[in-house]
């Protein structure tokens, strides 16, 4: 059996250089006898005693298989299902078709309950024909060359995932997403910096048994980490493929690079609230209420807008109609309707007779907005046009003039319309798409713009959720995270360059009325890859459309194909952001493999704009070797398929991206060093100290020495990813009633809970009540347990002297060492019994200090 036959030959390659560089150092140093290598074999040795054997060739992403040539090739092609907990409709309608085409339908569940459950789904829906079996399969997937699909119950249950409504972000939780931390990967602990996971090791110390994450850090120092501080660490996000310095455990560097790093931020964000200050002292024009035709222009939009879009639009609208100039950057992905709302804000401005300009990057945008513009306007008097180089100098000239006088409401255009002979009787709206992708000196331009008029900057590229949270009272930025209705993921395959698979998937896109991005990122045979489409597809109409062409040249092709002049476009990545055309809805990409993460995900999102299903296909030639970077790429780009999974791997270059395009490029290496996330509490810490508000609390992570065996059982919870996931969890509950729902929920889903997985909630609720009290460490000593208090705790003297009152034989406290209360457990024999009164002494001291704050509030 080999797996990824065609790297063999590299990879011994290798070794053998490796060997022979080392060879001469060993043998002098006398560490090696001569005839030490004739222990090796050579790759051609090794290659004809595998041909002398029967073989198995395994490959992932093609039957590459170097120079073994299999005499059967057989292809598994198979992709992963959505989630279908909140989804009984979209499940029943798949199950339906895959048994219609003769599929083999599965659903496994790995315990009796779910198995039970499953059944009764089936049955509920009517599906006959369908097998249930008890099995721990970690995720499902339909294979359509072997007509199998099988459904998991992490797509059938699943709580986790994509949900309709969204937790709300509170300062100071720590990261969200741990589902994908895997071995191998790099974290930042706050206080120990940058290490990389190793996986999770069960410990026995004494009697008592824990899991601890294994983090190794610089100089081979090892910290092993008690799964109850899983609160303290993060996923390191960096760019794609830069490694970080691992940081030396108990080492000052660390602490002096996060020093650097918040001295940088602080001056920021002090540079930030100076432009926010200046910005408020600008009186500006205050827009009306909306008047009934405002109604009447928004109950026209053909489509049901989502939660996001209505937010957006009242946040804008909230913004115009105070006396305060507007700045607002509008962020939401590519098709999610920033468009829609720009225009609502637009025909808000133009209702209080004042004009509005729309400024775009390229002059196929300018149209596109244009036609956009004619279609939702129609049967309201506002007089709009276009400014760009696609106009002749009469037209551009006629446009300028009306401008000038006030013939024309609404103008969009490139950045002619920041030519010194282009003025507005009275501009009140500016739209800027894109801003960064203009230059230097037109973003000098449109920031003495800015000082004037209400802004609005739309991005499609995504800012995160924590930089978004982190710059609240700096940058006013509305988030459009959710897609339109009834837009489905689209489908992707990784495949390698067959004749056969694109003269098919080109047709059945042309069948059903829609067009084909062809991309091929090579100029100089771009023509020649358009005849070979041609040759094998003469009923096409094709079109090439690359950056060399010249503009109006390029301009025209591209406009005709928007206008449905061509049903395939041979193209560079000139398309990669910006264009959008519903009837795209077939994407193939010529040699994926060389290109970056952001950019697939960028490209695949030119299609699937509309309620079609669109396809995405990454092809790549066979006989190429594609290195292990860029095979990663193509698997992350083929897994990570669902709308919303923008926050998982595939997001995270252009994360950053976004953040460097509103912080600036100069933040890239302090982002660098401490990781993205810890990076945003920083500046979070900073922006709210900077705006003269108390800084966020600094959460206490409560460390816990209680003897009592408290884990995850391999028998219980067979997937590692898995079992992190619960354990993070629970560390990161904000309440006792969260951390019983997640018990209820691993109860409903693996069966009765084992006793060291019982005693692990109970940790996580004394882990809850230790924040909330700020307790620094609860440890179990001889006869009595240690509550150690933090420097700064909420606990006033009356509420433990109260607590005194109500436990008498148990509590005693010191302040030698810090503060401490020490619970006496003499004459408790039983571990559980233990805690139990721990829980309700902790419980008794939470009540009595929110009476205190009550009665505070009362009095003032």
């Amino acid at each position: 059996l080999l797996s990824e036959p065609q790297y063999i030959r590299q990879t011994s390659l290798d070794q053998k250089d490796e060997r022979n560089s080392r060879y001469f150092d060993l043998l002098e140093s006398g560490r090696i006898l001569p005839s030490f290598y004739d222990n090796f074999l050579d790759y051609e040795e090794l290659r004809d005693r595998f041909l002398c054997q029967r073989l198995l060739l395994l490959c992932q992403l093609s039957l590459q298989t170097g120079d073994i040539s299999p005499q059967i090739e057989l292809s598994l092609a198979s992709h992963e299902l959505p989630a279908y907990a909140h989804d009984p409709e979209g499940f029943a309608r798949d199950m339906r078709d895959y048994l219609h085409r003769g599929y083999r339908v599965n659903i496994s569940a790995s315990s009796e309950l779910r198995l039970q459950r499953a059944r009764e789904i089936v049955t509920e829906l009517g599906l006959a024909g369908i097998n249930v079996m008890q099995a721990d399969w970690s995720g499902g997937f339909v294979s359509p060359a072997l007509k199998t699909a099988l459904v998991t119950e992490k797509e059938l249950f699943a709580k986790e995932g994509r949900k309709k409504h969204r937790r709300t972000y509170k300062g100071g939780e720590r990261i969200d997403n741990f589902l994908d931390l895997r071995s191998g990967d790099y974290v930042v602990h706050i206080y120990q910096g940058i290490g990389q996971f190793m996986g999770v090791e069960r410990l026995t110390i004494g009697e008592i048994e824990r899991d601890y994450l294994l983090i190794r850090y610089g100089g081979e120092d090892r910290l092993y980490l008690p799964v109850d501080q899983l609160d303290l660490i993060q996923k390191y996000i960096g760019g794609e493929g830069n490694a970080p310095k691992l940081n030396r455990l108990g080492g000052a560097e660390w602490n002096r690079t996060k020093s650097k790093v918040r001295a940088a931020v602080q001056e920021m964000a002090g540079e930030l609230l100076r432009l926010y200050a200046a910005r408020e002292q600008v009186k500006g024009f205050a827009f009306s209420p909306d008047v009934p035709w405002q109604r009447e222009f928004e109950d026209a939009f053909p489509f049901v807008e989502t939660e996001d879009q209505l937010i957006s639009a009242a946040e804008i609208k909230r913004d115009m109609e105070s006396d305060q100039v507007m700045d607002r950057l509008l962020c939401g992905d590519v098709g999610y309707g920033k468009t829609e709302i720009a225009l609502r804000a637009a025909f808000k401005a133009i209702m209080d007779m004042k004009q509005v300009a729309i400024l775009v990057p390229t002059t196929v945008l300018a149209q596109q907005h244009y036609r956009t513009i004619e279609q939702r306007f129609e049967g309201f008097p506002i007089r709009y046009a276009a400014l760009s180089r696609f106009f002749s100098a009469a037209e551009q000239k006629q446009t300028i003039s009306e401008l000038t006088w006030g013939g024309i409401d609404l103008v969009v255009g490139t950045h002619r319309l920041l030519s010194a002979d282009v003025s507005f009787k009275d501009l009140g709206l500016l739209i800027i798409d894109e801003e960064q992708r203009f230059g230097v000196k037109h973003k000098e331009k449109i920031k003495a713009l800015k000082t004037q008029v209400d802004v609005l900057t739309l991005s499609a590229t995504p800012i995160p959720r924590t930089l978004h949270m982190a710059l609240v009272g700096m940058r006013d930025m509305s988030i459009i995270s959710t897609p339109p209705e009834d837009r489905h993921p689209v489908q992707t395959y990784v495949v390698e360059y067959h004749e056969r698979l694109i003269r098919d998937a080109i047709a059945r896109e042309m069948g059903r009325g829609g067009q084909v991005f062809f991309l091929h990122n090579r100029v100089f045979d771009i023509y020649d890859v358009a005849e070979e489409l041609q040759r094998i597809l003469p009923e096409a109409r094709i079109a090439v459309a690359h950056g060399q062409m010249k503009e109006r040249e390029l301009e025209q092709a591209m406009l005709d194909f928007v206008a449905g002049g061509a049903d395939v476009l041979v193209c560079t990545t000139i398309i990669e952001s910006g264009l959008d055309i519903p009837n795209a809805n077939t994407l193939i990409v010529d040699d994926a493999d060389t290109f970056g993460l952001a950019q697939l995900y960028q490209l695949r999102g030119r299609v699937g704009r509309s309620e079609r299903q669109a396809f995405a296909y990454f092809t790549f030639k066979r006989e190429r070797l594609i290195n292990e970077i860029a095979k990663k790429r193509l698997i992350t780009i083929r897994d990570f398929t669902e709308l919303g999974s923008g926050f998982k791997i595939a997001m995270r270059d252009l994360e950053l991206r976004g953040a460097g395009n509103l912080l600036g490029p100069e933040q890239h290496g302090h982002i660098m060093a401490v990781g993205f996330d810890l990076y945003c509490k920083l500046l979070e810490e900073e922006t709210q100290r900077a705006a003269g508000q108390a800084a966020p609390k600094q959460i206490i992570s409560t460390q816990l020495e209680l003897e009592i065996n408290a884990y995850i059982p391999d028998s219980f919870v067979t997937d590692s990813v898995l079992k992190v996931e619960i354990y993070k969890r629970i560390a990161a509950a904000i309440s006792e009633q969260e951390v019983d729902g997640l018990a209820e929920e691993l109860r409903d889903r693996y069966g009765e809970l084992p006793n060291t997985v019982y005693n692990l909630c109970l940790l996580g609720k004394v882990k809850v009540l230790g924040k909330k009290l700020s307790i620094a460490s609860i440890m179990q000593k001889a006869g009595y347990i240690e509550i150690k208090l933090a420097d700064e705790h909420p606990v006033s003297g009356e509420a433990l002297l109260a607590l005194l009152d109500k436990w008498p034989q148990r509590l005693a406290f010191s302040n030698k060492k810090g503060f401490m209360i020490r619970l006496d457990t003499h004459h408790i024999d039983k571990d559980l019994a233990r805690i139990d009164v721990l829980l309700r002494v902790l419980n008794d001291l939470q009540q009595l200090i929110t009476m205190d704050v009550d009665n505070v509030n009362k009095l003032s």
